[in-house]
């Protein structure tokens, strides 16, 4: 059974050697949504939304009013949404649950999504 959960932060970021505004610092709201897959448990829930919630804070709390430069190199949107996948799915491999997506939201209306 798949199951979701979708949290924001905020964070500043530019793009170097792009030709356009993005060169220069701005920021976003971003709104990331994670979907997991696994089965039910005997306690009734794939896994418990508090616990998936405290899993994917920890990995936005990294990322959370930050200069997204200053950890990821040439942070678009896709290299974003590859970061917070991946440090999910580390935070999952002792779990009995699989990442199946992260989707990403650069502001309203744009996202990237990484299965």
């Amino acid at each position: 059974m798949k199951i979701g959960l979708s949290m924001e932060f905020d964070a500043a970021h530019h793009l170097p050697g792009y030709k356009g505004k993005c060169s220069r610092v701005h920021g976003h709201t971003y709104t990331t949504e994670v979907i997991i897959d696994g089965p039910v448990g005997d306690d009734g829930f794939v896994i418990d939304f508090y616990s998936l919630k405290k899993l994917v804070s920890s990995a936005l709390e990294d990322l959370d009013h930050t200069d997204l430069n200053e950890i990821i190199p040439s942070p678009t949107a896709e290299r974003i949404a590859e970061w917070i996948f991946k440090r999910v799915k580390r935070d999952l491999d002792s779990t009995y649950v699989e990442l199946v997506s992260v989707k990403l939201w650069e502001g309203k209306n744009k996202w990237v999504m990484i299965e």
